[in-house]
């Protein structure tokens, strides 16, 4: 794969990283989540950028990110909020987590039942969450990103990323993003957009007043 083109540093840019649940979204008792998976196509020897079937299947990597203390990997993900449509949340968390910005799908991967970090051993419902993931192909990646403190970030084969994953629903969902690529690639080729490094300055500033984090 080429390496990602480096444009001209833009204007300081102040973007705040949304903290708070003031206007978070719930069903019931679930917590509405929205996340991606953001991935990228390696180009072909030769430099070919367009394949089907198996081929993009051994070309796709994704980005996965880390969080403190803790050696497995996660996805971008994060509350989806009452002023924005559940696609634009995916893409705001693959911004402010992973430092990307891409082409969402247009349908969703699926959807996960799943606790919240800090109620991984409640009883009942408490904490559950209903998380919605999409496949984001990452078109930019930024140098600098609101939560980068928090969330370093790594591209690794398909494959390997089932062996990082802290969860098995994020499996569930690379499943599922193999899938979508496999059906699109049937019909079309899939190019590979040339990356983008972007250098700009993000400052992280609480939103709301209410100071706890979105964490699941």
């Amino acid at each position: 794969m080429a390496p990602p083109a480096v444009a001209a540093p833009s204007a300081t840019t102040m973007v705040c990283a949304r903290q708070g649940r003031l206007r978070q979204r719930y069903e019931g008792c679930y917590r509405l989540v929205s996340g991606c998976i953001p991935y990228m196509l390696k180009e072909e020897d030769g430099g070919s950028s367009c394949g089907h079937g198996q081929d993009v299947l051994g070309r796709l990597q994704v980005l996965m990110i880390s969080t403190p203390k803790r050696g497995d990997l996660i996805f971008p993900k994060g509350g989806w909020e009452d002023d924005e449509s559940i696609d634009e949340a995916a893409c705001r968390e693959a911004f402010e987590e992973a430092g990307v910005k891409g082409n969402i799908s247009a349908t969703p991967l699926g959807e996960w039942i799943f606790k919240s970090k800090s109620k991984q051993n409640s009883c009942g419902l408490q904490g559950a969450c209903k998380g919605f993931m999409f496949g984001l192909q990452v078109t930019e990646l930024l140098e600098i990103w609101p939560e980068q403190v928090t969330h370093g970030r790594r591209w690794v084969p398909v494959e390997e990323a089932y062996g990082l994953c802290r969860y098995d629903w994020m499996r569930e969902a690379l499943d599922k993003l193999k899938e979508q690529l496999l059906f699109e690639s049937n019909f079309r080729p899939l190019p590979s957009p040339e990356l983008v490094e972007s250098s700009s300055l993000y400052m992280v500033m609480p939103a709301v007043a209410e100071g706890a984090l979105a964490l699941c």
